[in-house]
């Protein structure tokens, strides 16, 4: 048995993917190793969106490269590839400064790993050395790979890959491509399955999930061509065994109104939502091309409250963009104290070779970024922390998905993804419970069971406040 060891990188799609690429190698006879000390093969599954992520894929070759060293002087072989978007983005370049990197693909050929890893171990083959595939092939990689196998209580399941949204601060519609999105009779056939293996909970991914438009399992009459996502999760909602579904991540202009109903009428997808505005400033907005202005932003968050009165935001922010004021700054400050978020992202914004804010004048200082940042931060963490407290007293279904750290504990999910830690048996593993909060941690919640906990299928997630 070979050991296979992969590094992940970035975002929930990179963790979908190197899922993927296990599976797929795992006919080769490759295994999970822990570490990548001793392991046959170490793949870097890479992330763009990072401040300096090239950088730090090249610092990890550089460990990797005396642990091939060592395993070459003892006479076994290693080997290391590069995948994911610093793969697709800089190819040549990584073979250029490591060129004992065996293998550098992108994130559309995954598919075509197995026939890359039997090449770069066939010792005769004399292009077995530096093999690149960065291609985008016209064949979608969705049919490809193997279906997925469930390690858990929840699993990631892609249905969108790509964006055609071209935010002038992203590298994505660069690295992975058009938009393309899965047949919804394959998404649910997938479902299905992982729920067959004991997921109760399914997070629908992709780069701007959203804007998902798959083909219809089928037509009857004038029906649509193509479901949106609104509709994928009507048919998934009905799977039975299935929990909770989630998805991320979204672009407010995607967001329609069948999305929005599905949040009023479908008590599985849970009431929090991961949707970026990056800056509360319309003159950024209009630098960053997001299509849409603050007001607009304002107004889909009443709708979507106005659908589901427990729903909870979270969201990212840059800082910092090239031209930014102090007024568009404060502008960001005011739209987060209104709008509220249970949790954020935010970043200091830094250059990404090959996208158009990196050629942008009027670059903002590194000492106004820091300060900015510490203030926006400052604000998100309070509305967090505030959030969190207004869950004591409340009652919560809970989805325990493994022990806890002390015997007789379990942890699960609140519906907000919300760490739960309650005195429970193992038994309740994969169900969802009633839970009582009554305490507040750093960066979880304690409880104890609510007498009968096992929630019905109407209590489990329609929650009061």
């Amino acid at each position: 048995m070979k050991r296979l060891f992969i590094k992940t990188y970035g975002c929930q799609m990179n963790e979908y993917d190197s899922a993927r690429m296990a599976d797929a190698l795992a006919p080769l006879g490759y295994a999970p190793a822990e570490t990548p000390e001793g392991a046959d093969m170490v793949i870097l599954n890479t992330c763009h969106i990072r401040e300096k992520a090239a950088e730090k894929v090249f610092s990890e070759l550089g460990r990797l490269r005396a642990e091939k060293r060592r395993r070459e002087a003892a006479g076994e072989g290693m080997v290391i590839a590069v995948a994911g978007c610093v793969a697709q983005a800089e190819g040549a370049e990584i073979l250029r400064r490591a060129p004992f990197v065996d293998i550098v693909l992108g994130p559309q050929t995954y598919h075509r790993l197995p026939e890359m890893v039997a090449r770069a171990t066939r010792a005769a083959d004399p292009d077995r050395r530096g093999l690149v595939d960065t291609d985008f092939p016209v064949e979608s990689k969705f049919d490809h790979l193997p279906a997925a196998n469930a390690s858990g209580i929840g699993a990631f399941l892609t249905v969108q890959e790509g964006c055609d949204r071209f935010c002038t601060f992203c590298v994505v519609p660069y690295t992975r491509g058009a938009e393309a999105s899965r047949p919804a009779a394959d998404v649910i056939a997938e479902a299905r399955r992982l729920v067959g293996q004991g997921v109760r909970e399914i997070t629908l991914l992709g780069q701007n999930v959203n804007a998902y438009h798959g083909a219809a399992p089928h037509r009857v009459g004038g029906g649509p061509a193509e479901w949106g996502l609104g509709r994928l999760v009507r048919a998934l909602a009905e799977i039975e065994g299935l929990s909770r579904l989630r998805y991320m991540t979204s672009h407010p202009r995607d967001m329609d109104e069948a999305l929005i109903a599905a949040h009023r009428d479908e008590p599985k997808l849970m009431p929090f939502l991961h949707l970026p505005v990056q800056s509360g400033s319309d003159r950024m907005l209009e630098a960053m091309n997001r299509r849409h202005g603050a007001a607009d932003y304002r107004r889909l968050v009443d709708r979507l409250r106005a659908a589901r009165s427990d729903l909870a935001l979270s969201s990212d922010f840059i800082v910092g963009f090239p031209g930014e004021t102090d007024a568009d700054f404060e502008a960001t400050l005011a739209l987060v104290a209104e709008v509220g978020f249970a949790s954020a992202f935010s970043f200091k914004y830094s250059p990404r070779p090959g996208t158009p804010a990196a050629l942008l004048e009027r670059q903002v200082p590194e000492a106004a970024k820091d300060a900015r940042l510490a203030r926006l931060q400052a604000l998100l963490r309070e509305q967090q922390q505030g959030f969190n407290a207004a869950m004591l007293g409340r009652r919560l279904p809970v989805l325990f998905d493994r022990p806890g750290r002390y015997e007789g504990q379990l942890v699960g999910r609140s519906p907000y993804l919300q760490p739960v830690h309650v005195a429970a048996p193992d038994a309740l593993i994969g169900q969802v419970a009633m839970v009582e909060i009554r305490d507040l941690k750093t960066n979880s919640l304690g409880g104890a069971l609510v007498a009968g906990a096992a929630a019905t299928a109407s209590q489990q997630e329609r929650l009061s406040a």
